[in-house]
């Protein structure tokens, strides 16, 4: 029957002004006896102790007024929603950044549904997501042998300012490996901005890596504090790159993959660009830093829909050393 409007009201203040029950009161406005009883408990003046109509009527509708409305996925809010996809936001991130802006969207929830209800009628809108609805393999279920690490520096000796990933400058690195093992690219983000470098590699040579390592980072070079890195053996040159950086370089426990987990979360949002098993022979450097620029200025939950090169920015690193992709 919809909201009481102001005549309504109007009897019931008379009629409850009188000492008339709800049954009655109810009986003459053609309400329930509890839908009286309601609406004097929610709209009495709390000052003065009595209801008012039209007291009650200004409250009740900018109680509507405010009330969250219900946000309908319309086509324009599709369009908004592909446009980001296909940027390679996740749901979340599109739900995120759009508050931010004070857009108007429905929930990341809302967004996954609409995605697998295009799967379902036959769309591709899934494969925008990072895993493509993939199911994860077991880490530690192949074995990995690695060779023993010359003045390895335990991750156990790291300074305790490291996890706190407060400041900028303490890095994680890794590598990806191409189909066949034929070509890998270099991967190093920082904790505490999530800006990540990203670079093209032959292959797994240690000294080749080393020095991309270098000419990546030494523009930062008064900037950064620490590397740290798994056990693999392309890491051998490790001295070197800490010479040439001024750094501490540290060396995570063997499998303790979430140790370098903000490098692990980097790696999986490349895969979504080159997917697993994908061949290197024709990649370049053009199209690593593309995804290097996508994934700088692509928002994170971490940071509270920040993107990586603004929270570098404002925290006036910028006007030290400008981030060019």
């Amino acid at each position: 029957m919809g909201q009481l409007n102001i005549e309504q009201r109007y009897k019931i203040e008379l009629m409850y002004a009188i000492g008339a029950s709800y049954q009655t009161i109810g009986t003459l406005i053609s309400r329930d006896k509890f839908v009286v009883c309601r609406e004097i408990k929610r709209n009495t003046n709390p000052l003065t102790g009595k209801y008012c109509a039209l007291y009650a009527d200004t409250l009740s509708k900018k109680r509507h007024r405010e009330k969250r409305k219900h946000i309908k996925m319309d086509a324009l809010m599709k369009d908004y929603i592909l446009f980001y996809l296909k940027e390679g936001y996740s749901p979340e991130q599109i739900k995120g950044r759009s508050e931010n802006a004070g857009i108007s969207c429905v929930s990341h929830e809302s967004i996954y549904l609409h995605i697998w209800k295009d799967k379902k009628e036959g769309g591709e809108l899934y494969k925008y997501l990072r895993h493509k609805h993939k199911k994860y393999s077991k880490r530690g279920s192949k074995k990995e042998f690695r060779g023993k690490m010359e003045d390895r520096v335990s991750i156990d000796l790291r300074p305790n300012v490291v996890e706190e990933k407060q400041r900028f400058g303490d890095l994680e690195i890794d590598t990806i490996i191409g189909k066949d093992r034929k070509g890998a690219i270099l991967t190093i983000n920082d904790r505490c901005t999530g800006l990540c470098w990203i670079r093209l590699l032959e292959g797994k040579n240690a000294k080749a890596l080393a020095q991309k390592t270098i000419d990546a980072l030494v523009p930062f070079k008064d900037l950064i504090h620490t590397i740290t890195s798994d056990n693999g053996r392309e890491f051998y040159e490790h001295k070197q790159i800490a010479k040439k950086l001024n750094i501490d370089f540290y060396f995570a426990h063997p499998y303790h993959s979430w140790e370098r987990g903000a490098n692990e979360n980097l790696n999986g949002l490349i895969r979504q660009y080159i997917p697993k098993g994908s061949s290197f022979e024709n990649l370049t450097q053009e199209k690593i830093k593309s995804i290097q620029n996508k994934l700088n200025n692509r928002p994170r939950k971490r940071l509270q829909y920040d993107k990586p090169i603004e929270v570098y920015k404002k925290l006036n690193l910028d006007k030290i050393v400008a981030f060019v992709a």
